[in-house]
């Protein structure tokens, strides 16, 4: 008997079930493991990148795949923000993106931390665009709006988080 044939007679036993179509398999590496996998009576798919708790695993194990899924959804949440609130006061909006978009863009970096520099320019980008679009900040440089905001560098965040 296989351990998958095991898992689902353990479920079954304890009236849990499974949900074949959310299971996948996710080969890790090169090399395909194994061709095939059944779980009640349904041919398991096989997938390149999977999420789970909130995080994005891909085959190769790189965590780019997850930081671009964390920089879309940020940028996203921060163009909400700056529609949503009809004040231009920028203390306001601010703390708005302190409040809905950081906590995006530092979820679980001590697991899926960016180390690149394309991912770390991907995940400045989001506070880069933010801050840029801020009533009267547009023509300083991005320095120069952290520093007259106080605020520091998501890179620089990230590095003290892990």
């Amino acid at each position: 008997m296989n351990s998958f044939a095991q898992i689902a007679d353990w479920a079954s036993e304890w009236q849990l079930g499974i949900s074949v179509e959310k299971c996948c398999v996710l080969n890790i590496g090169t090399k395909i493991s194994v061709p095939e996998l059944h779980l009640e009576r349904g041919a398991l798919s096989v997938c390149h990148e999977v999420r789970d708790l909130g995080i994005v695993v891909s085959d190769c194990l790189s965590p780019s795949v997850h930081v671009a899924d964390v920089v879309s959804r940020a940028h996203r949440r921060a163009a909400l923000v700056l529609r949503a609130f009809t004040s231009q006061d920028v203390r306001l909006l601010l703390r708005a993106f302190i409040v809905y978009v950081r906590p995006v863009l530092e979820y679980n970096t001590v697991i899926c931390s960016p180390y690149t520099v394309h991912d770390i320019e991907a995940v400045e980008s989001v506070q880069r665009r933010f801050t840029k679009c801020l009533n009267g900040f547009r023509h300083f440089s991005y320095e120069e709006r952290l520093r007259r905001l106080d605020l520091q560098s998501l890179e620089l965040r990230l590095y003290m988080l892990t």
